[in-house]
């Protein structure tokens, strides 16, 4: 077997879909490397009590693979996981895939105008085109507490959930009230002794529309067209919440009485209202959905604090004045996003690392290439996340530009395409501009959205039908092309 044309690195919602796409397109000398020994990325690692989607199944899924079997509006982690083995079968990509392959190092060798893939285990590959596909969601960030090292119990991040330590009738810490943290902490609340929540910022929740698919309604959506006008409907409803995100901050103010009507109906007490609303502006955080989470605050077994950790002891955890019996911890303190980027060792034309590209900041033109990196394409890249619609629609906007760049070279018979600094810094200088009086940076909050220099460099700043508009064709005079 010859060296492959094309590397794709990761087998989650991204690598899958750029899988499918290049087979659909005629290419087909391309791999697969997934780090893991099964596919799935997020899907496969989040695995902690109540673990789903938070976008509605019909599209949270592809466009080119409609699902009418659905069981609920909003699928478990199970479903999603078993939903993209089924693709990576009916679209005959499981032989390009090549498990417990943890890419280390990529290196542009300038003068055979290729890639240097090297994988941990010592393997080495040499395509002429690189995707990226790791997502942003898989390194853990834990927080910088005195003592953390030193707890004796069960501790692990949601995202690494220790199934093995039972925590039934357990005195059990939650620290973080993100995404994940609230979807678990009504599981754990049902069976620990007691859960202690710690909160440093309070999150904006929207109730959670989730309900089961009844039989007649999976026997109705597999009728044709009926799938497809279900998820056109879910898409267009999901695409107004981006009036606040894209075009003025002032536009959220619906959201926030939907959220304080919601908090107001399901948290009785005054006091533990108080600490659970939030002192910023809905939307400059990633808004939560959920109608379990408030109840589970307001249980007897369940305590919320918002006293911030000043030290982790053996057996314990000081928040404020007080010291509290631990027997095991729970981190749901979300992803070091950047980093899952930044961390890569990359090196670009003339020896150029990828770190020094990003000194100044991560960007990328259209969030997909990078001057002085030719033939290397991230899939939801620099501000290609979605704080309103399904990132998976955006996946399928990149998948199909990355195809078009390829065709590019086909037609052009270049070896590569290297975007030119000049069109990625326009297109970077115009996102910044209109990024900068959005919600994001006038919310007065800090998010993982922003990098340490508080600028966004996740989000799209904008409608997503926008960005499948821009990324529809390749623009040539974009790319120098490399012979």
């Amino acid at each position: 077997m010859g060296e492959p044309g094309i590397v794709i690195v990761g087998s989650g919602f991204a690598g899958i879909c750029m899988a499918v796409n290049l087979k659909q397109a005629g290419y087909h000398d391309f791999v697969v490397l997934e780090k893991a020994v099964e596919p799935g990325g997020t899907w496969r690692d989040n695995t902690y009590p109540g673990c789903a989607c938070d976008v509605p199944s019909h599209m949270y899924s592809y466009s080119f693979e409609l699902n009418p079997d659905w069981s609920r509006m909003f699928s478990p982690q199970e479903e999603i996981q078993a939903y993209l083995r089924a693709c990576l079968v009916k679209y005959g990509i499981t032989p390009h895939i090549r498990y417990g392959k943890h890419v280390v190092s990529m290196e542009y060798d300038d003068a055979a105008r290729s890639w240097t893939v090297t994988t941990q285990d010592g393997d080495t590959l040499r395509p002429h085109a690189v995707v990226s596909a790791i997502g942003a969601l898989h390194v853990p960030k834990f927080p910088d507490l005195p003592g953390r090292e030193s707890f004796a119990g069960p501790a692990f991040h949601s995202a690494e959930w220790d199934h093995s330590a039972d925590l039934t009738g357990k005195r059990v810490a939650v620290i973080g009230t993100g995404a994940s943290a609230v979807q678990f902490v009504p599981q754990l609340a049902r069976t620990a002794g007691h859960v202690t929540v710690y909160q440093r910022t309070a999150p904006w929740l929207h109730p959670k529309p989730d309900f089961a698919f009844s039989p007649a309604a999976r026997r109705l959506l597999r009728l044709p067209g009926m799938a497809r006008t279900l998820r056109g409907g879910i898409y267009w409803a999901l695409e107004t919440r981006a009036l606040g995100f894209a075009v003025d901050p002032r536009l959220m103010k619906a959201h926030e009485h939907l959220a304080l009507r919601h908090l107001r109906a399901q948290v009785p007490d005054p006091e533990l209202r108080r600490a659970l609303t939030p002192d910023y502006l809905i939307g400059c955080k990633r808004i939560i959905i959920s109608s379990d989470y408030y109840p589970a605050l307001t249980r007897e077994n369940v305590s919320l604090v918002t006293d911030g950790i000043t030290e982790v002891r053996e057996h314990s955890i000081v928040a404020g004045t007080a010291e509290r019996e631990t027997d095991a911890i729970v981190y749901g303190t979300g992803f070091k996003v950047t980093d899952a980027l930044t961390d890569q060792r990359i090196i670009g034309r003339d020896g150029l690392k990828l770190q020094d590209a990003w000194r100044d900041g991560i960007e990328a033109y259209l969030g997909i290439t990078t001057a002085g990196f030719p033939n290397l394409f991230f899939l939801l890249g620099p501000n290609t996340g979605l704080g309103h619609n399904s990132v998976v629609f955006m996946i399928e906007s990149q998948a199909r530009y990355v195809v078009e760049c390829l065709r590019l070279l086909s037609r052009t018979q270049a070896r590569a395409v290297d975007v030119r600094p000049k069109a990625q810094r326009a297109f970077n200088d115009r996102l910044r501009a209109r990024l900068d009086p959005l919600v994001w940076n006038a919310g007065g909050c800090h998010s993982w959205y922003l990098d340490e220099h508080g600028v966004n460099r996740t989000i799209w700043p904008g409608f997503s039908f926008e960005y499948w508009a821009r990324t529809r064709r390749v623009k040539p005079g974009a790319y120098e092309l490399i012979y």
